[in-house]
């Protein structure tokens, strides 16, 4: 379980044996079954997850009880609240697994202890959070611009295996669109 982690850190920079091992020490291996929580709304978010297996959702709730996912994280991907993470306030969202999980856990407290003896790792963090602060202001112009079409196409262009391993209901929260305008553009698009 371990490997996949280092994989993915040689993969994005250089780290030493020594290094990777520092890592080792500090990560916790957690199964999640399907439907189990992370994160609930309320809860203060202190750790760094990276998913080994599985496909996790961050949604947040809004006062009508509508439901509108954030984000789908799946293998080799980080999961969390940034918001809470940094700010060390309650949480807004919620962060389930849609499918059995597998997970390595990382304290805030062991993450930061280990940016400040592995230089390299926190620009690797850097580098991670830009792409992810760039995915963000592409997915508000795609919100603000596009058509609910073009948000669906865009969608399962940049994100096809994700589109085929969560339920339908889910994509169109993800779009915000209602699951009924969805299957019609479905079913137009199945046409053409």
């Amino acid at each position: 379980m371990l490997e996949q982690l280092h994989q993915y850190l040689k993969n994005k920079g250089s780290l030493s044996d020594e290094e990777l091992k520092m890592i080792d020490e500090v990560c916790t291996f957690k199964k999640l079954r399907k439907k189990q929580y992370l994160l609930q709304e309320g809860d203060v978010w202190k750790l760094n997850v990276f998913i080994l297996k599985g496909c996790l959702r961050t949604y947040r709730i809004d006062d009508k009880g509508i439901e509108h996912i954030l984000q789908f994280a799946t293998e080799n991907w980080w999961a969390g609240d940034r918001e809470s993470y940094l700010s060390g306030m309650p949480s807004h969202c919620n962060i389930d697994a849609l499918e059995d999980s597998e997970v390595l856990l990382i304290k805030k407290d062991d993450f930061d202890g280990l940016g400040k003896k592995i230089p390299s790792l926190t620009e690797m963090v850097n580098l991670v959070l830009q792409r992810s602060f760039n995915a963000s202001q592409n997915r508000v112009h795609v919100a603000i611009s596009y058509t609910a079409e073009e948000r669906y196409l865009d969608f399962i262009n940049r994100y096809p295996g994700i589109a085929n391993r969560v339920p339908q209901s889910m994509i169109a929260s993800y779009l915000g669109i209602s699951a009924e305008t969805l299957s019609r553009i479905r079913t137009q698009l199945s046409k053409n």
